[in-house]
């Protein structure tokens, strides 16, 4: 097997290890240059399709949120997350990695996942330059009537 074989198999269980599953419809926000296209990839691989963007107007089975420091609020963006985001839907949000440009501090994310009703199951470094915190939606948050 090759090194770019061995690369890439990484990165698809990594995909694999953050939640993604074949099938899913996998919504992305905040993409822009700096984004990692490995991940990208590895995930779009994985769950067999594109990852669908801002305007897809239907509920997805998980939000992959690239975020900055300067990007605005965190935690207006995390509530925005959740409304793309079907009732026990997973939202990745990727920060820039300490010493990077856009770095947000893990206390703010902890601050504003709880505060827009989330919690934080797990943090993981998911490229040389981005983190990622698995953040889990309320199961049932409204009763349907």
């Amino acid at each position: 097997m090759s090194a770019t074989a061995d690369h890439a198999e990484e990165r698809t269980s990594l995909a694999a290890r953050l939640g993604f599953q074949p099938e899913q419809v996998v919504q992305e926000i905040g993409f822009d240059d700096d984004v990692d296209q490995e991940l990208r990839e590895a995930i779009e691989e994985v769950i067999g399709s594109e990852l669908v963007d801002e305007e897809y107007d239907d509920v997805a089975d998980a939000v992959v949120l690239w975020f900055r420091d300067d990007d605005g609020d965190l935690t207006d963006a995390l509530v925005d997350a959740t409304t793309y985001v079907e009732e026990g839907g997973g939202i990745l949000l990727l920060t820039p990695k300490t010493g990077r440009d856009g770095y947000v501090e893990p206390s703010d994310i902890a601050e504003a996942a709880t505060t827009a009703g989330l919690s934080q199951t797990k943090s993981i470094s998911v490229g040389k330059d981005w983190s990622g915190s698995r953040l889990a939606t309320p199961k049932a948050a409204k009763s349907k009537r």
